[in-house]
């Protein structure tokens, strides 16, 4: 197969491994991470969580990355790439011992929270900086592969991470020590990832310098100048810009799925009083989603070369809105699960087609910033979804209203993409740096 010939190739590249491994310990301990905070605050026995509850939470968590987000382009664009990956893991290695200390002294949430947004606030850096030094270590022709192995790696190594973590807490008993041990192991996985980023070049992951880089107070200065910038040139991409669009639509849906699932797993498939089922039940859901994004991996390199990524987002699109609601509507474990697959499948195939989108029509450059821009839609949409959630949600997550306009913003997008037709790639600037 043509997918399988180009990934051996893409492994073969020393410098793409390297930056792999990168991805995949970070993403690693961002899924031991993320399961330790749902247990402390979703899945504690003593804690009565709503829809409100989690929209608050996930707004506390996701909301500052909307203000932070054109920050990281500015800088990633300014700061040597391998530099942000080292550093900022080694970073959120030292804040999570600080959050596991919280946990353990039972301080008041929100200076719980203010920690943990902390660690998962940097993480725009890394995942930013990650998908904008793709292009340097990979060719144009097979980026397409490298966007579908990369990131979907990524998640499958954050699935792990989220299993590890769930079997630490089946060795230990339920409560803060459980939770705080699942952070401490979130911190040493994240202390691997920034070191394993010192066997890349310093200089090879860009950017590209005309000048020295400016002084910190200087790159502040200049932030609002440079975000001005990076809207300015997707404005004039409008390929980039359409895919964007469709991708945020997805997101939106897709958080509010999110939402009404963790519902589901607390209230109407468990007894509320037992976490393990509960959080047994989460993991299994994002497993089977897993799967689904390791399908669209290996199906979107094909699909895009006959379909064209417009076309494939198209159908990625269309296939959520006619799948959604018979998987959906029973509100059953098994059709949900399934639903969970088919869902992985599109939404990380349409994600695929939109990073390839991005990478090939936005110069090296403005790269950072785009990228940048694009982590700041996605959370905006999951906030919006789980705030919207919040109103419409009941408190077990059983709402039908809520699936039909879900696939109906489905159909939408599917309908708007239909008439937008195959990008040409910007050749205005190489993908590839030597």
């Amino acid at each position: 197969m043509p997918v399988v010939r180009d990934l051996r190739v893409l492994l073969r590249l020393p410098d793409f491994r390297r930056l792999l491994a990168v991805r995949l310990l970070s993403q690693l301990s961002d899924g031991v991470f993320q399961v330790a905070l749902a247990s402390y605050v979703v899945f504690s026995p003593e804690k009565q969580t709503s829809p409100a509850a989690v929209a608050s939470v996930l707004g506390v968590l996701l909301l500052p990355y909307s203000l932070l987000g054109p920050f990281t382009g500015v800088f990633l664009d300014r700061w040597r790439r391998r530099q942000v990956l080292l550093w900022c893991n080694l970073l959120r290695a030292l804040l999570s011992c600080g959050t596991a200390g919280l946990v353990l002294l039972h301080v008041p949430d929100w200076l719980f929270y203010l920690s943990a947004l902390s660690v998962t606030a940097i993480n725009r850096f890394v995942l930013a900086g990650l998908s904008a030094a793709l292009p340097r270590v990979v060719d144009a022709p097979r980026l397409v592969t490298a966007n579908s192995l990369s990131p979907t790696a990524g998640t499958l190594a954050a699935t792990v991470g989220g299993g590890a973590a769930f079997v630490v807490h089946l060795f230990l008993s339920e409560g803060a020590g459980a939770d705080a041990a699942t952070v401490l192991l979130a911190a040493v996985l994240y202390a691997g990832a920034g070191l394993s980023a010192l066997a890349l070049g310093r200089d090879l992951l860009g950017p590209d310098f005309q000048e020295r880089v400016p002084r910190l107070a200087t790159a502040v200065a200049s932030t609002g100048r440079g975000l001005l910038d990076g809207l300015r040139h997707l404005r004039r991409r409008p390929a980039a810009r359409r895919a964007l669009a469709a991708m945020t639509a997805m997101r939106f849906c897709y958080g509010a799925l999110t939402v009404m699932l963790l519902m589901l797993c607390r209230y109407t498939w468990s007894d509320a009083s037992d976490s393990h089922h509960g959080l047994a039940l989460l993991g299994l859901a994002v497993g089977v989603s897993a799967a689904g994004f390791f399908t669209a991996a290996v199906v979107t390199p094909w699909t895009t070369g006959r379909l064209g990524v417009a076309g494939w987002i198209t159908c990625c699109s269309a296939a959520s809105a006619v799948l959604l609601p018979p998987l959906a509507l029973p509100f059953r474990v098994g059709p949900m699960m399934a639903a969970a697959f088919a869902l992985g499948v599109t939404t990380q195939g349409a994600k695929i087609a939109t990073d390839t989108v991005v990478q090939t029509h936005v110069q090296d450059r403005y790269r950072g910033r785009v990228f940048s821009l694009y982590d700041v839609a996605f959370n905006v949409a999951f906030v919006g979804a789980a705030a919207v959630c919040a109103l419409l949600l009941p408190p077990d997550g059983r709402s039908s209203a809520v699936i039909i306009a879900l696939s109906l913003i489905y159909a939408v997008v599917a309908v708007a993409m239909t008439r937008v037709g195959q990008p040409a790639p910007d050749t205005s600037d190489t993908a590839l740096h030597p």
